[in-house]
């Protein structure tokens, strides 16, 4: 039987090229039959699919990945997964490398992919907490999402409603322009 497996860390790798329709529909072209999906990122541990892949796949299955670190981000968690699987005896076929075997050749090229995926994750978090902290130098910076509404949108919204004081004929102009939208009152 050949498996498929298909992860999404972020949402914002559906623009580089790793989004959950491209991985199932590069798996499909290699041939997986069964293709398990997660969309949780790859530094935690567990993942239900994953989870459930590996009580399926047997010894002669494959497990086809359209790339090495879509099964793991960590150099020693991606070893251990894939040095469990090829002792199981599941041939391990990852599209942009090749087939991964117990040969010392690809044992090294395995290696060496998944040190550079972990580089590449760890490189990614370093720029982020960089840019973070540059951006918190500004008196203006706030962390998180910026508010929809100020206070007095959300103060000018609560009058409205508890008071009753508008018109009915400016209440769909309050609605559009206040938070009264958010806590109009259903009739």
């Amino acid at each position: 039987m050949k498996y498929g497996y298909a992860r999404v860390s972020t949402k914002g790798q559906a623009k580089d090229g790793n989004s959950l329709e491209y991985q199932e529909h590069a798996l499909k072209d290699a041939g997986a039959e069964i293709i398990y999906m997660d969309a949780f990122t790859g530094t935690k541990s567990h993942r239900p699919e994953l989870d459930k892949l590996l009580n399926d796949i047997q010894d002669g299955d494959m497990l086809i990945v359209t790339k090495l670190d879509r099964i793991a981000r960590s150099t020693m968690q991606g070893i251990e997964l894939i040095e469990a699987l090829v002792d199981k005896g599941v041939i391990i076929h990852v599209l942009n490398i090749g087939m991964m075997d117990h040969s010392p050749t690809g044992k090294l090229i395995r290696n060496i992919f998944l040190a550079f995926a972990e580089f590449e994750r760890d490189m990614i978090v370093e720029r982020t907490q960089e840019g973070k902290s540059i951006a918190k130098q500004n008196p203006d910076f706030r962390e998180g999402r910026p508010k929809k509404y100020s206070k007095a949108q959300i103060s000018h919204a609560l009058e409205l409603l508890d008071t009753y004081s508008y018109k009915k004929d400016k209440a769909r102009e309050y609605k559009r322009c206040t938070a009264v939208y958010c806590l109009w009152p259903s009739r």
